[in-house]
């Protein structure tokens, strides 16, 4: 379980240091966040035509967490339908806040899977899903900023 744990690190380590998609899409759907908790601040950018995410990227100052699971989600709902983005918001969402489940088989979460130790941190969890707000409100175009709080 340690070294799977080390691997865990390193993953949202390498995320957080170099982050994908780090950059703005000019003419995307945009959307602040922010966590006030802990002052991360995201602000997605998010292309979307046909019901299908053609890109997402993202730009702001956050910790290690915030910034990696920014990294990831966006490099995850590439090519997703907006239904599916949605679906994903839900399964990270309830992979870090629902009850403890033994690693799924089959679950698409895939690397993903790196934040399940979040949820021993319950003051963390806000920053894992701080860009995962800004998602789920770009694909539903509910405004132009979210929090945490």
């Amino acid at each position: 379980m340690g070294d799977l744990r080390d691997l865990y690190q390193e993953m949202i380590l390498d995320h957080s240091k170099s982050p994908r998609n780090f950059h703005s899409l000019p003419a995307a759907r945009r959307v602040e966040g922010f966590n006030p908790l802990c002052g991360d601040r995201v602000t997605l950018y998010l292309s979307v035509e046909n019901d299908m995410v053609k890109d997402a990227a993202f730009e702001g100052s956050g910790c290690a967490i915030a910034t990696a699971s920014a990294s990831m989600m966006t490099e995850k709902v590439k090519g997703k339908t907006v239904g599916e983005a949605l679906a994903l918001f839900d399964r990270f969402h309830e992979l870090l806040t629902g009850a403890p489940k033994a690693s799924a088989n089959g679950s698409d979460l895939g690397k993903l899977e790196v934040f399940s130790g979040v949820r021993e941190f319950p003051i963390r969890v806000k920053c894992a899903t701080l860009a995962w707000h800004a998602l789920k409100a770009a694909l539903a175009g509910e405004g132009d900023r979210v929090s945490t709080e």
